[in-house]
């Protein structure tokens, strides 16, 4: 039966905004602050005999977001981190882990405790039996979180499992089969691709096979899956995840370190390339990333028999020579890729990390490899793929969390249908926001922020310096040192002493430059003063 409501409240309905926690929220976290109080007497057996009441309770049919099983299960692992971590939870931190339990995605601010407000709706959702996917936004930050807390999670009966990108078949299997799963989100996504491919590899069997071996008792050899389901999904940083690399489809290819056969095709697409003029041959829009031959540019490209048929084309001519283009034009060395051991590897547009396993498609990484005069390797050949859209919709249920989600409120609800809740600050931010300051020129700005760097470094103040792009964290970096300055480096190549360098970055006279996203998520340990 469907309930009138006031306009106001349809409309909000059909497009919720971001909201604030309600004064009902606040009792109910009052609840679970004094339900957690009258546990700490018990022992440790005893709160795991009561974690596993509540899970019986929920197998029998209870509903796990309703206050009978909510309100003990949350004060259950507030207590548990209590006494492994020597933690108790903040309000605010509650309040986040009710908007989650809620299948809603909570804004939180930097700082505010995102990993243990994860630990609440992951062992609430793990009381079902089906698994919990705990997506973080690398491979590092999984481990972390995963090592954290998997005391807390084993004193309330729970198993958790820890997604490594390097593991086998049979040691993803185990950490799947666990109640809850940390891992980097994207490999998520891959297990499911080569799932998808492993079915679809398999050897179909012949007419009549399936009925000869049931007679026979038999079953077909399967191979499998490694997951076993998606019931909820928890995923950090969830607006970059969900809204801004939604375009970006996961992609399940097999690479290939050999020399392409036809590597001559894309060194004569190359210099086809550089002979072409701009606007005249071809147009291109930096802005929008497009580029496109013009009848001028087919003509010349094709005039005299210049083209590399002979040399095995994989698609038509002119796409390698645009691709040539794009390669030339279009992608900035340190800035969209690095070239390290005779290898060109892709940078991350919204995370500045460098990833050894991806490549682009259709040519345009060999294209790159010709520019840089590097071995042009064969082409990936695709597996699997799908996108992330579709891939979410697997879930029955997703929630996650965000220190910037209002923006992207209206997405979040029109593409996956999840509302926004915007948590408080446990105190005022004492933040200062400086007025933005504009320069013609790049070498300009990079004077000025040296010029600032030096001045507060002279104070003894902590400084990190954060740049759009690995080639701006190298001019800052190659300007400071001939100022004869110390500092630390983190742009997404130092993944090993990522986590090393950035939490030493609250140290008395510091100074640390970090690309875009690198080292997010990771603490920064303030020093004495």
């Amino acid at each position: 039966m469907i309930r009138s409501r006031p306009v106001a409240n349809a409309l909000r309905f059909l497009w919720p905004r971001a909201s604030n926690p309600t004064r009902r929220d606040e009792e109910l976290v009052a609840k679970i602050q004094q339900l957690a109080a009258s546990y700490k007497d018990d022992t440790g057996s005893v709160i795991t005999e009561r974690a596993n009441q509540l899970r019986q309770l929920v197998q029998q049919g209870a509903d796990p977001t309703l206050q009978d099983v909510l309100l003990p299960s949350f004060a259950l692992v507030t207590e548990a981190v209590r006494r492994v971590l020597g933690i108790w939870y903040y309000d605010v931190q509650l309040l986040a882990g009710l908007a989650l339990s809620r299948r809603a995605i909570a804004e939180m601010k930097t700082g505010e405790g995102k990993t243990l407000v994860g630990a609440l709706p992951a062992f609430t959702g793990a009381l079902e039996g089906r698994g919990v996917h705990v997506m973080t936004v690398n491979a590092y930050l999984a481990e972390r979180d995963f090592e954290l807390l998997k005391p807390v999670f084993r004193l309330l009966g729970t198993s958790v499992g820890l997604l490594n990108p390097e593991d086998s078949r049979d040691e993803k299997r185990a950490a799947y089969d666990c109640d809850i799963t940390y891992g980097p989100g994207y490999e998520f996504g891959f297990d499911y691709l080569r799932d998808q491919a492993a079915k679809w590899a398999q050897k179909k069997p012949r007419l009549g096979e399936t009925c000869r071996r049931a007679a026979h008792g038999q079953l077909l050899p399967t191979v499998a899956p490694v997951q076993r389901g998606f019931a909820l999904a928890i995923v950090d940083e969830v607006d970059s995840v969900l809204i801004d690399e939604a375009t970006t489809p996961l992609l399940l290819a097999e690479a290939s370190a050999e020399t392409a056969a036809n590597a001559q095709a894309f060194q004569i697409a190359r210099r086809a390339a550089e002979r072409l003029i701009a606007d005249h041959d071809f147009v291109v829009k930096p802005t929008e990333g497009t580029l496109h031959l013009t009848q001028a540019g087919l003509k010349e490209i094709t005039a005299d028999g210049q083209h590399a048929a002979p040399h095995g084309l994989q698609r038509p001519w002119h796409i390698y020579v645009e691709q040539a283009l794009r390669a030339r034009l279009l992608l900035e060395r340190d800035v969209d890729y690095i070239v390290a051991d005779g290898k060109v590897l892709l940078v991350d547009q919204y995370t500045g990390r460098v990833f050894a396993d991806r490549s682009w498609r259709d040519g345009l990484h060999q294209a790159v490899q010709a520019k840089e005069g590097v071995t042009i390797t064969a082409e990936a050949q695709s597996l699997a793929r799908i996108s992330r859209q579709r891939y979410f919709r697997l879930y029955d249920a997703i929630c996650g969390m965000t220190g910037t989600a209002t923006d992207a409120a209206r997405e979040l609800w029109d593409v996956y249908r999840l509302p926004v809740v915007t948590i408080p600050l446990r105190r005022p931010c004492c933040r200062q926001m400086l007025a933005t300051r504009y320069f013609a020129k790049a070498a300009a700005k990079h004077r000025a922020i040296v010029n600032e760097i030096l001045r507060i470094h002279a104070t003894g103040q902590p400084i990190l310096v954060g740049t759009r792009t690995i080639e701006s964290s190298e001019t800052l970096a190659e300007q400071l040192a001939g100022q004869g300055v110390t500092f630390q480096l983190l742009n997404g190549k130092q993944d090993a002493e990522e986590a090393a360098i950035i939490t030493q970055a609250g140290r008395v006279g510091t100074i640390t430059i970090a690309t875009n996203m690198a080292g997010r998520g990771t603490d920064i340990k303030l020093g004495p003063g």
